[in-house]
């Protein structure tokens, strides 16, 4: 793990990139790195999160200045400039109902060729996947969601990395941090080894490559 400043952090990530951000509404999203994200102007993004929060909030601002070029989430309905581009064909929305969402990506996390739901089976979300009859009950395969870069928040970290969220910040931060190649997390306080309980860490420091604090 190492400790980079956000300049540093964002230019690893490349135009194109699959990129997993944190937060529920905008609720622990990276914000700092998402600032960044959109002064370096890192466009023609795949973004997979719970949502597109609101125009001046999250990943809201990523949609805002168009630097997305397709969103997996499982709603848009907070923020009307994700509709529009919708609507516009400038913006691909992949909706995934959201429990469905977490565990594709905990799939992808874990190494699993996927899960199998009933939820979205007879609906238009069913259209050319797979289905199997298990016991009598029809479930759907969902294939599991990985990305190139995950960008996370959280409250406090230590110099290997542990991670400790605030209250609902542990919504898709901790699952996320488990399903991409590189995973930058960012941090409101940086504390010595030893000084965070092992009985307090929420993510282990070895999913975690590197650290940036927030501004």
């Amino acid at each position: 793990m190492r400790l980079l400043n956000v300049e540093e952090a964002v230019k690893m990530i490349p135009d194109g990139a699959i990129v997993m951000i944190g937060g529920f509404l905008g609720v622990g999203s990276p914000n700092t790195l998402i600032d960044e994200i959109i002064k370096q102007k890192r466009s023609n993004l795949t973004i997979i999160a719970n949502d597109t929060a609101f125009p001046d909030k999250g990943v809201g601002k990523i949609i805002v200045n168009k630097l997305a070029k397709k969103v997996i989430v499982s709603h848009i309905g907070t923020n009307p400039e994700t509709q529009k581009q919708m609507i516009e064909r400038f913006l691909e929305v992949e909706l995934v109902p959201q429990g469905t969402l977490v565990e594709k990506i905990r799939a992808g996390g874990l190494g699993l060729g996927g899960i199998l739901t009933p939820t979205g089976v007879g609906t238009i979300i069913a259209e050319g996947k797979q289905i199997m009859n298990i016991e009598g009950k029809d479930y759907m395969l969902e294939l599991p969601l990985k990305a190139d870069f995950a960008i996370i928040k959280a409250k406090r970290s230590d110099c290997n990395g542990n991670l400790v969220y605030s209250l609902t910040a542990r919504n898709f931060n901790p699952i996320m941090a488990t399903a991409a190649s590189t995973v930058i997390a960012e941090v409101e306080e940086i504390l010595p080894v030893g000084t965070i309980s092992p009985d307090e860490v929420h993510t282990p420091g070895i999913f975690i490559d590197y650290i940036v604090k927030s501004r």
